[in-house]
């Protein structure tokens, strides 16, 4: 498919830099700071959906129901590599081997006051949507969104409109919908059995809640009682995931599901990161047997480990939460050959 790069009207973009909130302490997203210091993130603005069954015609809009034609090529996975969120849909599009027919945009992992920028690029735009900023296909979606930008996000390239930025209903869409242009041999991410899938939904909601980003409402907390909450919820959590794994190979038993790809973008992430920063520092995962065996030998499968960016990931966080780390610094260690070695 033939794409072309879209210019745009430039729309003010809200400041991403840190604020105070009602207590004084400097909250990373002020928005999303309750006046009590607990971390609520913010829902997600574009919720449509890419599927076989849109009654819309190749190339047209979404249809009635806000359903998009699935289409090889035509729409484009805009992710940060930093990003645990956009980390889902990198893994399962490599996974699924839907690299043909969906591309992707890897945005810079230092965002400035307008957002997710991609200066990884030639000129400092992205070559199929032809934008600086993904702030610059939300404007062009919804001129009045004053929301943060978030990744990842699936813009359509016939149109420049964002179509989702719902990250965990992507992620299980790119096994379900797209399943007609899966590799041979794909996984099954998604359990047929609607009892095997009941309990990995439950699984999911339990991880993303505690674990997920339970990590983001410890370091983005603003008050003692908020963050010691935070604290002591996740890691319930991560004693109950420990138990699990004691005799499981993977979450639901001995094939990896969406379950998996979901737990590996923060465990991958935890020791490097969430460990010190966001001061989750009761243990790091190296010294929890059961989750750190299982945790390496999904870095071992390919989609998982190789799609991580160390250098990325830290220099996002130390690099981009100032109120955390006011100096910038971004530490050397860990090593990460612990993974493979």
């Amino acid at each position: 498919m033939t794409t072309t790069a879209h210019s745009t009207t430039a729309h003010p973009v809200p400041d991403a830099r840190p604020d105070a909130t009602p207590d004084g302490a400097a909250a990373p997203f002020a928005k999303e700071a309750a006046g009590d210091g607990t971390f609520r993130r913010q829902g997600n603005r574009f919720t449509d959906r890419i599927t076989p069954d849109s009654d819309s015609a190749p190339g047209a809009g979404p249809d009635s129901e806000r359903r998009w034609p699935l289409e090889a090529g035509r729409y484009r996975l805009v992710v940060s590599l930093a990003c645990p969120w956009a980390h889902r849909s990198v893994i399962d599009r490599r996974l699924l081997g839907l690299e043909d027919a969906l591309s992707m945009a890897v945005v810079d992992p230092i965002r400035d006051d307008r957002g997710w920028r991609f200066t990884l690029d030639p000129g400092g735009r992205d070559p199929v949507l032809g934008d600086a900023y993904l702030a610059e296909a939300y404007h062009r979606t919804d001129p009045s969104f004053t929301d943060r930008v978030t990744v990842p996000a699936v813009v359509d390239t016939v149109t420049g409109l964002v179509v989702t930025n719902d990250y965990p209903q992507l992620s299980l869409d790119l096994s379900t919908q797209w399943r007609s242009l899966h590799r041979p041999g794909a996984p099954e991410l998604v359990p047929a059995d609607p009892a095997a899938r009941d309990e990995m939904d439950v699984v999911m909601d339990e991880v993303f809640r505690d674990v997920n980003n339970g990590v983001y409402r410890c370091g983005f907390a603003t008050s003692q009682a908020a963050y010691e909450e935070a604290y002591r919820t996740l890691w319930a959590r991560m004693d109950v995931l420990e138990g699990r794994l004691a005799d499981r190979r993977f979450l639901m038993g001995d094939s990896i599901t969406e379950a998996d790809v979901r737990l590996f973008t923060t465990l991958v992430r935890f020791d490097a990161v969430y460990h010190g920063h966001f001061k989750v520092n009761r243990s790091k995962l190296t010294e929890l047997p059961n989750l750190w065996r299982y945790a390496r030998e999904l870095f071992a499968i390919p989609g998982f480990g190789d799609t991580v960016d160390f250098d990325q990931i830290k220099r996002h966080y130390y690099g981009t939460h100032p109120t955390i780390n006011p100096t910038g610094i971004v530490p050397v260690g860990p090593d990460p050959s612990v993974w493979t070695s």
